[in-house]
């Protein structure tokens, strides 16, 4: 199998505008993103020849463009956003350069990948469940998921409306905050104002004890950033965590069942086994099923509301683990990857940005810390990333 993590074919590239604060950048953008005259592949072999040719660029794509940098090429997602490791059958597994020979995350795998290897400076990614957040912990850079309804999502392939966000990759932090102003629409503060630092013990009781003891010294240096030390706390009670990922689990389905649907049905497409067993899982959920899951969703706001809107910062690991070895069985795939989603469904599930910074090495692999914050304060992440 290909372990490029650009989509197979010619490398399709584009000049950004002659000037602008981007100039000199090159980015690569996740095959979900819409090209003007070129198919968007979205993972799938079904996918292009189904759906007509994009006529205009994705908000994304034209925003860096217009901003100076260089489209670099599309890269290689997991079949139609829905994967949070990283691999896919039909193209293969884009390269893991923090790790090699282990997984990149996914979906946005590619985007990753390019990055990491250094073949762009940023790139373009999708934050459903994860697909920003795990890689940039994989594969060591920084990654941001946005306030959920921040960034328009113009021209990008959907999967999940109440939780799809767009999001991007860079190895440095300066990098980073140079494509945030950019795509945020605002500048990056100089500045850090003191903010307490809430550190939730729970999340990072699911992490490994390598991850656990890596991320200590970087809790250390954001609490010394911030100046206000550091409180822990619980995000929920004892056993609550698990809960909301499996509810944050049956609405993103149920979504992205209705979601994919009438292609399916008017295309009959080809998938994965793990892909088709998957929107198999999500067709047959009922609307009881979906409705208690989104009162769990309402409690989850309710307790972001209440940890967040006094300026704090929230603490998690990014993921539990370093990156996985490839060649696991699915079963095992299955089970790391509901491990991922006790910890990336507090901010999916409250709309909440959160950004994960490459300050860790575990057993010689990158491991990421997450800061949340609340609604809107996307721009101060992005700040303490800098500072940082």
């Amino acid at each position: 199998m290909r372990d490029d993590a650009f989509i197979p074919g010619p490398r399709l590239t584009l000049p950004g505008a002659a000037d602008g604060p981007l100039a000199g950048l090159r980015f690569a953008a996740k095959d979900l993103f819409d090209i003007a005259g070129q198919p968007t592949g979205a993972g799938n072999p079904d996918w292009a020849a189904s759906h007509p040719l994009p006529q205009r660029h994705a908000w994304a794509v034209q925003t860096l463009l217009d901003a100076g940098a260089a489209l670099a090429g599309k890269t290689v997602t997991c079949e139609v956003s829905l994967g949070i490791l990283g691999f896919n059958q039909f193209h293969g597994t884009p390269r893991n350069p923090a790790a090699p020979g282990c997984l990149p995350g996914g979906s946005s795998s590619g985007s990753a990948s390019a990055v990491a290897a250094g073949e762009c400076d940023t790139a373009l990614g999708t934050d459903t469940g994860g697909s920003v957040r795990v890689p940039a912990s994989l594969c060591g850079l920084y990654g941001l998921r946005p306030t959920h309804g921040r960034i328009p999502v113009t021209g990008m392939v959907t999967q999940a409306p109440s939780f799809d966000t767009t999001g991007w990759f860079a190895r440095d932090a300066a990098t980073f905050a140079r494509v945030a102003a950019v795509m945020l629409g605002e500048p990056i503060p100089e500045t850090v104002p003191p903010a307490p630092l809430l550190l939730a013990t729970d999340a990072f009781a699911l992490a490994d004890e390598a991850v656990q003891q890596a991320l200590a010294p970087a809790v250390e240096r954001v609490a010394a950033l911030l100046g206000q030390g550091v409180e822990r706390i619980t995000l929920g009670e004892p056993g609550e965590l698990a809960v909301w990922g499996a509810q944050r689990n049956i609405v993103q389905r149920a979504e992205g069942w209705q979601t994919f649907r009438p292609w399916i049905d008017a295309a009959n497409p080809r998938f994965a086994f793990n892909v088709a067993r998957n929107l198999a899982f999500a067709a047959s959920l009922t609307e009881a099923q979906v409705a208690l899951a989104q009162s769990v969703r309402e409690r989850v706001r309710a307790r972001a509301r209440l940890l967040l809107e006094g300026g704090a910062m929230l603490a998690i690991p990014t993921t539990p683990f370093t990156a996985p070895p490839l060649g696991l069985p699915l079963a095992e795939i299955d089970r790391l990857a509901d491990r991922i989603g006790l910890l990336c469904s507090f901010a999916g599930l409250s709309g909440v940005p959160q950004i994960s910074l490459p300050l860790a090495m575990a057993e010689g692999k990158p491991v990421g810390l997450s800061l949340i914050a609340a609604p809107g304060q996307d721009a101060r992440l992005v700040a303490i990333a800098r500072a940082l």
